[in-house]
């Protein structure tokens, strides 16, 4: 079957159209972003601002009539913290419902860890052993831990790089002094979390997904998206180290000429160095491995094993 899928994030909304079926990788057959940065669209009362539900409600209704076209089966749409956590959230959501015709699932930050682990376990299979996985969003940290496809615990914390930028690192580039507040702020919130994710043993393989991370793994010298998403990538202690040392001294114009960083996201690298470094020393680990599926995917699989009876 022809699946669409919408994610509407933090920072983009992401159609992807798949062909799938159980037992099976789902075969992609277009990627489509829409930056609309809607957490940075949170005004003072909480609430999504209007400019923002304008330009999630326009671009959900742009992914439908593309995904019609392709001739999708079903359209998976959902939203995670950036409208899960906007004061009007309901409102928002009536609105896509209404002009858009897409009925947006509001995801929880536990839904979203769950949903990523199973996706980090189809991708790695069973010989990974005991599992840990980590994705940064826009809006919230999501983590799992577990040795079967169904995590033991997940976790989401407010530790999202767009969430960080906007409430704690002004400036271009940002004063040492706030980095470092930001980074006892992070340690502080993942030191619980950490003994959670460990209570069940150690883990075998601890993976990372998301753009954040893929960007700090890339100018730490990972290999490019050019070659593929099965060629392996690491992101070590000493890369992080020396990517962050080295992007908290440089302005957003600067970031953003390196080398596998998006435009449209450079400000907000060094929120997510910041979170990524707090949470390897949490989890005193010396490297994560990337995994190129990740939510969108997990909802793809889940949805598949609800449709066979899995």
């Amino acid at each position: 079957m022809r699946l669409g899928v919408l994610d509407v994030g933090s920072n983009t909304v992401h159609l992807l159209v798949v062909d799938a079926h159980r037992g099976a990788q789902p075969t992609p057959q277009l990627s489509r972003k829409s930056v609309l940065r809607l957490a940075e669209h949170i005004d003072k009362r909480g609430d999504l601002a209007m400019e923002g539900a304008d330009a999630l409600v326009g671009a959900a209704m742009g992914a439908r009539r593309q995904a019609l076209e392709l001739g999708c089966d079903e359209i998976l749409a959902f939203a995670t913290s950036a409208v899960r956590d906007a004061g009007n959230s309901a409102d928002v959501l009536a609105r896509v419902r209404d002009e858009a015709g897409v009925e947006l699932a509001v995801l929880t930050g536990e839904d979203e860890a769950r949903l990523t682990f199973l996706a980090v376990r189809r991708w790695f299979g069973w010989s990974a052993g005991r599992l840990i996985c980590l994705d940064i969003g826009g809006g919230s940290l999501e983590l799992a831990a577990g040795a079967d496809e169904e995590p033991e615990v997940a976790l989401s914390l407010p530790l999202g790089a767009a969430r960080l930028t906007r409430d704690w690192l002004d400036g271009d580039p940002p004063s040492k002094a706030k980095v470092n507040a930001l980074r006892d702020y992070a340690e502080g919130e993942l030191a619980s979390a950490a003994r959670k994710l460990l209570g069940g043993g150690p883990p075998d393989l601890v993976v990372a997904t998301s753009k954040t991370f893929r960007t700090l793994a890339r100018m730490a010298g990972a290999a490019p998206s050019s070659d593929g998403p099965r060629a392996r990538r690491v992101l070590t202690r000493t890369g992080l180290r020396q990517v962050s040392a080295f992007i908290a001294r440089m302005p957003v114009a600067d970031i953003s000429e390196l080398d596998g960083v998006s435009a449209g996201r450079a400000h907000q690298t060094v929120a997510g160095s910041v979170v990524a470094a707090a949470a390897m020393d949490a989890l005193e680990v010396d490297a994560f491995q990337l995994c190129p599926w990740a939510l969108r995917e997990g909802v793809i699989l889940s949805r598949l094993d609800r449709l066979t009876g899995g």
